[in-house]
């Protein structure tokens, strides 16, 4: 049964600034996270898209981004295939164990300007 869907949209320029400051790295994203970014030629895409996943799995939940929880605690990472799904870490992954939220889909998109995710949340 689906508990909840959530979409997020994000300028790329708009992390592109923010990714500067170290402490934003750090609050936001996951080592993993980081460095698969910064291996790739075209990070601000890439975190960007992370970003927006993030965002969208805080929607899916219902509550939007809420204090209790980091956004290092959700970290998108990406199957043996390339598919990317979402880890959860710390007092997000007990909250959702709590709810029994089994599945997390995560579907990613970015262009030069533009990032975007949905995610699907199933008990």
């Amino acid at each position: 049964m689906v508990f909840g869907i959530g979409i997020d949209m994000i300028e790329v320029e708009r992390v592109a600034a923010k990714i500067q400051k170290q402490d934003f790295l750090e609050r936001v994203f996951s080592k993993g996270e980081i460095e698969f970014c910064e291996s790739n030629p075209i990070k601000e895409e890439r975190y960007a898209a992370r970003f927006a996943a993030k965002e969208a799995f805080f929607k899916a939940l219902g509550t939007g981004w809420m204090g209790q929880f980091t956004f290092n605690e959700v970290e998108v990472v990406k199957d043996e295939m390339g598919k990317p799904g979402i880890k959860l870490h710390g007092t997000v992954a007990e909250w959702v164990a709590e709810k029994e939220i089994k599945k997390i889909f995560l579907s990613m998109s970015h262009l030069k300007s533009m990032a975007s995710a949905v995610v699907v949340l199933e008990t």
